[in-house]
């Protein structure tokens, strides 16, 4: 897939086939998202794949603060993709203060700009992606076992789409630049 087609085309996917996901297309989308920038070349993002029908129920019924769309999306995804951050490494200098005035949102950034190289390595393996963001992050931790220095950033459903989405309007390049 053409790089400008991959960024053009790709749209949040909430309707997804029953067919499962193959282990060796996650790990060439984990191939290309490594290489995703981070804060001082930290690498601090890490992918947990849930599949487990039973814990996407659960994560579904109990950790997404009650936010039903969020709920149905998961149930119908076969796979949760949980993105995680190590604790007090991005933004951080080495004995614990903040090198910016960022303070700890280097973390976020980080994740965010790996969730996006996700999601377009997700595309260009034929896969659909929404990436959601209200969850409560103490019960998701505890229901996938999250290691103490991880916290969560974000959850991603992903599968096979059912059926292609429309491109919405997108604002036109003038209306995002300006110089100076």
């Amino acid at each position: 897939m053409d790089f400008n087609q991959c960024i053009k085309e790709r749209r949040s996917i909430r309707n997804f086939t029953s067919q499962k996901v193959e282990h060796e297309k996650l790990e060439r989308i984990i191939e290309l998202a490594r290489f995703s920038p981070s804060w001082k070349n930290s690498q601090t993002v890490r992918y947990i794949f849930v599949e487990d029908e039973q814990l996407k129920d659960k994560i579904a019924n109990e950790c997404v603060s009650g936010f039903v769309n969020n709920s149905n999306t998961i149930k119908k995804a076969p796979l949760l993709v949980v993105i995680a951050t190590i604790k007090s490494r991005c933004g951080y200098e080495r004995d614990g203060s903040f090198t910016t005035s960022k303070g700890d949102g280097w973390e976020m950034f980080d994740a965010g700009i790996a969730t996006q190289t996700f999601c377009l390595a997700s595309h260009s393996e034929n896969l659909g992606t929404v990436v959601m963001g209200i969850f409560d992050e103490e019960k998701l931790g505890e229901a996938i076992s999250l290691p103490e220095n991880q916290k969560v950033s974000a959850i991603i459903a992903l599968g096979y789409p059912t059926e292609p989405v429309n491109t919405p309007k997108r604002k036109e390049v003038s209306e995002l630049i300006t110089y100076k």
